[in-house]
């Protein structure tokens, strides 16, 4: 009986001894204490060193002050661009926002195959994306590169390769600066109706610096610019329509029919939710927002971040049923056409 319990014993000695073994030779590799290490050696790396190794593709910028194409790694290439178009003392997930749409932009220009000439997609202006490279950047942030630069590198890294899609193809991620409570809808300032691109609330716009402003002309001025001849009466003229957005969709002055966005063009106007009024010799025009009014506003964006709304709520905010892609697939594909 002894004998039997103590086969028993040494049998149950090596079941235990057989389980634990492997366990003792993999916990120490692995885990959260492998983890740290991974992120610690991570952490060692500069981080515009990691941005750029996270570029699965370079751009090729037409740069306007030396008219000469650079070639910038495109997560590089967003991190000049979110510099470039947003406050840097913005709120940390709203430059992650800004990142998303720099970063769709670049991607479904790329996809599109367009080119510029001398090789380049893009040029550094507003005519693609403004973009600013390292050295520009100190130029104009001086003492306060350091910090700035750290937390728009911080919102791109943590935003990496992430876009905008919807039916699973990056959007026209338009943006402006400011609304004047609302965003417009795509079809009433371009001539195309996308479904991402409809008219919401904006009413954290209102504490932007760049909600009213005011411009004088006199009526030469005016009527030049517009190609009109005014009244003697001392109206300016009526408007017809507003858009869903709150902004001027047509109006008559003296018999000659304007878009909203034709008045706001040709006469230099922040927005086309305007009003005007005739003073003497004066035409005095106060407008309400900055910018086209399609897409995602700026100074909206971070007063959603200020309530602690995350990017990813505030882009599928301003883009209506989109999602949230890796770029990767899609860069596969722009490779695979060079």
């Amino acid at each position: 009986m002894n004998k039997i319990k103590s086969i028993i014993v040494l049998v149950v000695f090596i079941v235990v001894v057989t389980l634990i073994i492997p366990s003792l030779l993999v916990f120490p590799f692995s885990g959260d204490k492998a983890s740290g290490k991974l992120k610690e050696k991570e952490s060692q790396i500069p981080l515009d060193k990691l941005i750029a190794e996270a570029s699965a593709v370079e751009v090729a910028v037409l740069r306007s002050a030396n008219n000469q194409v650079e070639k910038i790694p495109l997560e590089s290439y967003v991190v000049g661009v979110v510099a470039s178009e947003m406050p840097a003392d913005f709120e940390k997930e709203a430059l992650k926002a800004q990142a998303l749409t720099a970063r769709t932009y670049i991607v479904k220009q790329l996809m599109s195959g367009s080119s510029i000439g001398n090789g380049a997609s893009v040029t550094d202006t507003v005519n693609h994306q403004v973009y600013k490279n390292d050295k520009e950047l100190k130029e104009i942030w001086g003492s306060d590169y350091s910090w700035k630069m750290k937390k728009i590198q911080e919102a791109v890294y943590e935003t990496r390769g992430q876009i905008l899609t919807y039916n699973k193809e990056p959007i026209t991620a338009s943006f402006f600066s400011t609304s004047n409570g609302y965003t417009e809808n795509s079809e009433d300032y371009w001539d195309q109706a996308l479904p991402y691109l409809k008219s919401v609330e904006s009413p954290w716009d209102k504490d932007s610096p760049k909600f009213y402003n005011k411009k004088v002309f006199t009526v030469q001025e005016f009527e030049q610019l517009l190609g009109v001849n005014l009244p003697n009466n001392g109206d300016v003229g009526t408007i017809l329509e507003r858009t869903k957005g709150q902004r001027v969709a047509k109006v008559n002055i003296n018999g000659k029919v304007f878009t909203g966005r034709e008045v706001r063009e040709k006469l230099g106007l922040h927005s086309s939710d305007f009003t005007w009024e005739r003073k003497g010799d004066e035409i005095i025009i106060q407008t309400e927002g900055y910018g086209h009014g399609v897409g995602m506003s700026q100074y909206g964006a971070n007063g959603m971040a200020k309530e602690g709304k995350t990017y990813k709520e505030i882009v599928q905010y301003y883009y209506q049923g989109v999602e949230i892609s890796e770029a990767d697939s899609f860069l596969e594909k722009y490779v695979a056409k060079q």
